[in-house]
C-alpha cells in the first residue's frame, strides 16, 4: 500500500518486492533492483494490452504505481550460446 507521508510504493523488480519513492529515476530503479545496466535492460510490465515499457538508465523521472512489476532482460540475447 502506498505511504503518502513518505511518497513510497511497493514494486517488484525481478520478482523481488521492494519499496521505492515516487517519482524516482530509471537509474535509481536499476540500482534498487541490483540490475547491471551494462548487461541488462529494465522493463515495466504493461497492464493490459500493449508493449512493456523500457526504462532508460538515466535521470529521467519515472512515476511509479503501487504494485508495478519490472523485469530485466539481457541486452544481447544469444540463443545459441
Amino acid at each position: 500500500m502506498a505511504d503518502p507521508a513518505h511518497g513510497t510504493v511497493s514494486i517488484h523488480i525481478d520478482k523481488k518486492e521492494l519499496k521505492s519513492p515516487t517519482p524516482t529515476t530509471g537509474k535509481a530503479l536499476y540500482d534498487l533492483g541490483g540490475v547491471d545496466s551494462t548487461k541488462y535492460d529494465l522493463f515495466r510490465e504493461t497492464r493490459g494490452k500493449g508493449e512493456d515499457e523500457k526504462i532508460a538508465y538515466d535521470g529521467t523521472p519515472v512515476a511509479l504505481h503501487e504494485g508495478d512489476h519490472f523485469f530485466s532482460v539481457p541486452k544481447k540475447l544469444n540463443p545459441g550460446a
